[in-house]
């Protein structure tokens, strides 16, 4: 109820029976504005079976003694089975024993007999904006609740969507871990078999522009393209984003873009066939030898605009050879001081854990960038995923 536009309910209680015509006077303009609507009850009893009848009431100005139910009782009821509802106590000048008990049970504030209208006006008005900032409160909090459950729903269709039964045989050596920032992305990884064989394999990571439900959507919508169009076909990875690209910039009306890297790498041959489209490049840990990066960018992130044509190009993997694929919260990652965790760091990390397990570098790193960052709050996903060349797979 916002007290500003539709009025406030206010409920006097008080058993004099002059006081009902003495009240509607004073306060006639603002019934007649249709500030106040007032309600009367001449003891307790009567005030909370009005309360249970009218929930707008949200003020409440009452006498302290009064037959049948006094007005201590009655507060103790409010706080217990209206706790919205702020009471005001009247009471004789100098009663401070009961004045201090009502102040006590959760009245907000008191004036005196005989009534001080001025005093009574400054006091309701006091209270209103009480209410007001109460009520205010009240719709932040709803407001921060529907963020709440919205993050919620993102983080599960984001981890709904992520495989967890990695590869692990003679061949190849696979892990990956995504971990989400406190605002939900839309980071993702992905790989699936692309034939009956099982030695052709498709590999995705990607990086959604934006937050919460709206990038989990276009997370899953991006990935869903991405397994469809690798899936017709034998098309190379430069045609699956090209088609991928022109589907996601259709009736793209919120303008949400995705970087993508996908690649098949073939298990007999060791060849990777790869297409980056914005994305960060990826790293191979060579056997014995250097870390080399992928730097060619075949194009802009996929929906930005239609109509374009994303290449590929082809890599060769031997034996004992790391692929290591990251999203961009991991170099940007960041601690109190405004420092990043930065390329120079992740690239001396990966030449110094390079013999490691696939899934014991991926969290030797992760727990070097929690370090880093020193408990420093996270605005971006944390995601990478690595898979270790071990042996050609025979026909």
């Amino acid at each position: 109820m916002e007290i500003e536009n539709n009025g406030t309910r206010i409920l006097i209680v008080d058993d004099e029976p002059d006081v009902e015509v003495l009240m509607t006077q004073r306060f006639r303009r603002q019934i007649r504005e249709k500030k106040f609507t007032l309600f009367f009850a001449r003891n307790g009893i009567q005030a909370l079976d009005l309360l249970g009848k009218e929930p707008e009431i949200r003020l409440v100005i009452s006498d302290i003694n009064m037959p049948e139910m006094d007005g201590l009782t009655l507060l103790r009821n409010i706080n217990e089975k209206f706790p919205d509802v702020i009471p005001i106590i009247v009471s004789a000048y100098g009663d401070m024993n009961n004045i201090r008990a009502a102040m006590n049970l959760g009245a907000f504030d008191f004036v005196t007999k005989p009534i001080n209208f001025e005093d009574l006006n400054v006091t309701i008005d006091k209270t209103l904006g009480h209410i007001q900032n109460l009520l205010n409160a009240q719709k932040t909090k709803s407001r921060l609740d529907g963020i709440l459950h919205e993050l919620n729903v993102a983080n599960e269709i984001q981890q709904s969507i992520l495989p967890r039964n990695f590869i692990q045989d003679n061949f190849i050596q696979m892990f990956a871990k995504m971990t989400a920032a406190k605002e939900i992305g839309g980071d993702f990884y992905d790989f699936f078999w692309l034939n009956e064989a099982n030695d052709n394999l498709g590999i995705v990571i990607a990086d959604v522009s934006g937050k919460g439900v709206p990038a989990a959507l276009f997370m899953t919508v991006s990935r869903t393209l991405i397994r469809a169009h690798a899936y017709n076909g034998s098309q190379a990875p430069g045609e699956t984003l090209t088609r991928v690209n022109n589907a996601l910039a259709k009736d793209n009306a919120n303008a949400m873009f995705v970087t993508t890297f996908y690649g098949t790498f073939n298990l007999k041959t060791g060849v990777l066939t790869y297409s980056n489209a914005g994305h960060n490049p990826p790293h191979i840990i060579r056997k014995g030898g250097a870390v080399e990066s992928l730097t060619k960018n075949h194009g802009m992130a996929l929906g930005v605009m239609d109509d374009l044509t994303y290449k590929d190009d082809q890599l060769q993997l031997n034996e004992g050879d790391l692929f290591f694929l990251y999203t961009d919260g991991v170099t940007e990652a960041e601690n109190k001081d405004g420092g990043f965790y930065g390329d120079t760091k992740l690239l001396e990390n990966l030449d110094k854990y390079r013999d490691l397990a696939a899934s014991e570098l991926i969290n030797t790193i992760r727990t070097d960038i929690t370090s880093f960052a020193a408990g420093w709050p996270q605005s971006d996903d944390i995601t990478m995923l690595a898979i270790r060349y071990l042996a050609r797979k025979q026909n």
